[in-house]
């Protein structure tokens, strides 16, 4: 068949129009990147050029990749080793039983170390503003927009530099949870992350609620805003307000849905993308596959507790070991460290796990988790019900809101031992209600008209082709305390209404005055 010029160039035109834009990332390291790295491969394979800036002590981000280019500063800072020793102290304080003042240390170590980790991640920003050539060749690249983690806001400071859009792929930000920076969050329904409440409080959980937020509020003026405004000062001045430029982003992709949270205010443009990193399971590697293929009878257990509590106390291995060989189901288990002594023939010790597809093989009765997010919804994604054991940060939060709706159970690690442990997950795997809500959380999750990382990369390619999305931002961070509240307009309508009712006394007193006065000059 002969194709004439014009043929072709109808053809073309019919062809659906690829534009592949220019992404500078700044993420997060650990658990984090594993969330932005599907983002980047994804925006890979749609044609985009993507740049990674990254930490040359970086503890998963790589160097090389078919998916990205990257750039590598300089770090001296070592995170990992920060956040190694600072989960070897949570699993001593947390096996206290006092807890109040268990969750007091905590807190307090938590906040400096996370101090810490600010003031590192603004010193390498730093460091990059003050590399001249360095600079010199971002600008030249001529990116189309910056997507970064706000988790350790050193990206939003990128993003402003370089004059360019600013999507966020956001769960927390430097603050904390990211609705509470860009949302309105009423503290009467709204629970703060870390009292473990739901949408649904009495009076004293308001109580616990507000004053919960207050401690919040005082840490963060004393561990994270001086540093920030500091930063802030010293690169652009006085006038500009490192807040302002969080809550100017074009985009808030948020890694959560209401299928896992609790119902609240939002904005335009948050975008949703719970579950984006799921995926339909794949074949598992041969030895894997060999082992799961003999649990068909009675079941897989799959058991992980993330990247930062690969090891646990000696003492408690041996107790869920023990646990392990009471069951007759089989149990993958991801593990690093010494062997325990009393390990079943039923249990198999990894060092890594491909877990999205071990939840979704269908042998897999059970997850045993620390209540990571990635994981969280990948359970749900494959609909499997969970034994929690929430250690610290958000995972506590996270496991409550399974509980709550009836698809995990969980066991703190103050009184886990053989007997604790072995009764939670027979409860888990014998009752079919854990199971039958999971299920109904998996089939709403699943229910939607696209998928979460198409959805993902629809916006950020949105903000690529218009040059941001200034539309969707909200005028309300922009104004002050008093003026968002009413305050003035209550205070203004309150001295008319005022006035006017003392104008009305005034007249009334006046006519009825004059009234009194002409009865008694007739009476005279």
């Amino acid at each position: 068949m002969h194709y004439t010029p014009v043929t072709f160039l109808a053809c073309l035109s019919i062809l659906p129009l690829v534009y592949g834009g220019k992404v500078l990332v700044f993420p997060v390291d650990g658990s984090h990147w594993v969330n932005m790295k599907f983002l980047i491969e994804e925006l890979h394979a749609r044609g985009h050029n993507v740049t990674v800036l990254r930490s040359s002590n970086s503890w998963y981000i790589k160097e090389e990749s078919p998916f990205y280019t990257s750039i590598t500063v300089y770090d001296q800072n070592t995170i990992l080793e920060l956040l190694d020793t600072f989960t070897k102290e949570i699993l001593v304080f947390k096996r206290q039983k006092l807890y109040f003042w268990t969750h007091l240390m905590l807190t307090i170590k938590a906040g400096k170390v996370f101090e810490k980790i600010h003031l590192s991640q603004l010193a390498m920003m730093g460091n990059i503003f003050e590399n001249q050539t360095l600079m010199d060749s971002i600008q030249d690249a001529k990116y189309d927009l910056v997507l970064t983690d706000p988790s350790f806001g050193s990206g939003v400071f990128l993003a402003h530099r370089l004059g360019l859009p600013l999507v966020l792929n956001a769960r927390w930000t430097m603050h904390g949870e990211a609705h509470f920076d860009i949302a309105p969050s009423p503290l009467s329904y709204v629970p703060i992350p870390g009292v473990e409440l739901t949408d649904k409080m009495s009076f004293s959980q308001r109580v616990l609620n507000v004053m919960t937020y207050i401690i919040q509020q005082t840490f963060k003026s004393r561990l994270v805003i001086p540093h920030y405004h500091s930063f802030c000062n010293k690169y652009f001045g006085e006038e500009v307000h490192y807040t302002s430029l969080l809550q100017n982003a074009d985009i808030w992709l948020m890694r959560n849905d209401f299928i896992f949270e609790f119902p609240r205010p939002t904005m335009p443009n948050v975008i949703y993308m719970a579950g984006f990193q799921c995926k339909p399971a794949k074949p598992l590697p041969a030895d894997l596959e060999e082992f799961v293929r003999n649990s068909e009878e009675h079941g897989l257990i799959v058991m992980s507790l993330g990247t930062l509590f690969r090891y646990l106390p000696q003492d408690i291995t041996e107790e869920i070991a023990a646990a392990f060989t009471k069951l007759p189901q089989k149990i993958i288990w991801r593990h690093i460290g010494p062997r325990p002594v009393n390990i079943g023939n039923n249990t198999l010790l990894v060092e890594w796990l491909p877990q999205n597809d071990l939840l979704g093989h269908p042998h897999t009765k059970v997850f045993i988790t620390h209540g990571g997010t990635n994981g969280i919804q990948e359970a749900i994604y494959h609909g499997v019900p969970i034994l929690g054991l929430p250690l610290v940060f958000d995972q506590p939060d996270n496991l409550f809101r399974m509980k709550v709706r009836g698809t995990a159970k969980l066991v703190d690690i103050a009184e886990l031992d053989r007997t604790v442990f072995l009764h939670a997950l027979e409860e888990v795997l014998y009752n079919s209600s854990y199971k039958e809500n999971m299920q109904r959380l998996s089939r709403l999750h699943r229910d939607q008209p696209m998928k979460p990382l198409d959805r993902a990369v629809f916006w950020i390619e949105f903000v690529m082709r218009n040059g941001g999305a200034p539309h969707l931002r909200t005028q309300s961070f922009r104004m002050s305390w008093i003026a968002y509240h009413s305050i003035d307009v209550i205070f203004t309508l309150l001295i008319i209404s005022v006035m006017f009712c003392f104008l009305i006394y005034i007249c009334i007193r006046y006519l009825c005055f004059k009234t009194v006065f002409r009865k008694k000059n007739k009476s005279d």
